[in-house]
């Protein structure tokens, strides 16, 4: 409409008076502004909602790249998988932190809790085999995940929501241990699974980058839910408050595994001749994969070092520090506001210079994160220290992840991830027993010292035995 009234007046403007042409001509120089500035703003909010389109796409789906989209439904299903990552995150959340605590609200001792980590750690290292054999026989990697750790696992935390509602005393600190133990069993016999069926979802090309936006994601949902649980665990008293929480860790966890069932599951590699399933067969693999071996071998390590302090640490916080649940859920969510802002510089750097580089820079910055705890004399002093722990720590799981998945050949993805995570949690397994014995005797302090010596040593080997990203780097 202003286009055809500008091109009117013009076609008569030349037969008035020269005084009325040149108001004339002013008002023509106004009313194209006028329309101008209320009529094709509409088209940069336009172009600006597509552009946010494609940036959240881009977000979630990973950066556009041939290999990456060479299937259909690539896309859709990395989507589908960031989503998923974020609502199995928000359910976590109100787990993870607060397992420790929920025993101690029941009456556990400083034993027990190490005895709790010990069998949850024992459990997963006994599940990855079975579960990379599922993968193997049967080929239907998503279904086993839903089966497992969507349904069977999800299941378990709405029970361990109910154990103090029929077991009291030493019966509810063992019934308990017995469900997170039967739980991280389903969780790991279904991991095989789900690490072969990612790799095929998101190709080396873009994985530092959709990993670390997805790693975003989980670390804002960390964010907005360890504080809420923390808060319903102070609002509603102790242990009724954990209870609480674990029956909403369970119900949100269904919606994850819906989310993850919808997931168009990639084609599955053709399968080499399957390696025998004895200690021989993974000893030829250890032997013939010098790489594999050695990031395997610093990973056990790596968790024992870790682990000898790892289920302590809430311990620590309770009883030596006098931390509340909303303290610990605070601390929660600082750490996943500095794991954001991690992986946006660890993601492209490990896409810049690979994930060796950064576990090797990552790797000897951890250690300063125990022995900053050690000296911590109140949990507010430690705001700080997980500030630094989030962001180091977002570089060193991704760029982890990232090298396991390129030193293992595509083929038998599930056997090699396997074999890791077994070297990863029998140490896991060790850890908690080595670390309850010195805490009973010395106390918990020494062993955030003996977890820095050990994480140092660690790093050190890994620059000898890991010296790129690929195997035959």
């Amino acid at each position: 409409m202003a286009l055809a009234t500008c091109e009117r007046v013009g076609s008569t403007a030349n037969r008035w008076p020269l005084g009325r042409r040149l108001l004339l001509g002013e008002l023509v120089k106004f009313v194209p502004h006028s329309k101008f500035v209320t009529r094709p703003a509409i088209r940069p909010v336009q172009e600006l909602a597509a552009e946010l389109r494609e940036r959240a796409d881009e977000f979630t789906a990973g950066p556009r790249d041939p290999d990456a989209d060479a299937q259909p439904e690539s896309r859709r299903g990395r989507r589908l998988l960031w989503w998923d990552g974020l609502v199995s995150n928000v359910s976590e959340s109100f787990v993870t932190n607060f397992t420790g605590p929920f025993a101690l609200a029941l009456g556990a001792t400083t034993g027990q809790i190490g005895w709790l980590s010990a069998f949850t750690n024992l459990a997963s290292a006994l599940a990855l085999f079975p579960g990379a054999r599922l993968v193997e026989r049967t080929g239907q990697r998503k279904r086993i995940v839903v089966i497992t750790n969507g349904a069977v696992g999800r299941l378990l935390l709405l029970l361990m929501a109910l154990v103090p509602l029929f077991f009291q005393g030493t019966a509810a600190i063992y019934g308990l241990i017995a469900l997170v133990t039967l739980r991280a069993f389903f969780n790991q016999l279904g991991f095989p699974a789900w690490s072969s069926m990612l790799a095929d979802l998101v190709p080396a090309g873009i994985r530092g980058r959709y990993f670390s936006a997805r790693n975003i994601g989980l670390a804002v949902a960390a964010l907005i839910a360890a504080p809420l649980a923390g808060r319903l665990a102070d609002q509603f008293g102790l242990p009724r408050g954990y209870q609480v929480s674990f029956f909403l860790a369970g119900l949100i966890g269904f919606g994850a595994t819906v989310i993850f069932a919808r997931i168009p599951e990639p084609p599955m590699p053709p399968p080499h001749q399957a390696a025998a399933e004895t200690p021989e067969g993974i000893r030829s693999i250890l032997r013939t994969h010098p790489r594999f071996a050695g990031f395997t071998a610093v990973a056990f390590l790596w968790n024992l070092s870790l682990m000898v302090v790892g289920p302590f640490f809430s311990v620590y916080l309770v009883q030596d520090l006098g931390a509340s649940p909303t303290q610990i859920g605070l601390l929660a969510a600082i750490f996943s506001a500095t794991n954001i802002v991690g992986q946006r510089v660890w993601g492209r750097l490990n896409d810049r210079h690979g994930a060796a580089w950064v576990m090797r820079l990552t790797g000897f910055m951890i250690p300063a994160i125990p022995l900053l705890w050690s000296v911590a004399p109140n949990p507010w002093y430690l705001l700080a220290v997980e500030a630094f722990s989030g962001f180091v720590w977002a570089g060193y799981s991704l760029s982890n992840f990232n090298l396991l998945l390129s030193l293992a050949p595509a083929t038998q993805r599930a056997r090699y991830t396997a074999i890791y995570q077994v070297s990863v949690f029998t140490s896991a397994f060790i850890g908690p027993l080595l670390g309850g014995a010195c805490a009973a005797a010395l106390g918990i302090r020494p062993l955030f010292w003996l977890s820095a010596a050990g994480r140092v040593l660690a790093s050190t080997l890994f620059l000898f035995t890991v010296r790129g990203d690929r195997e035959s780097a």
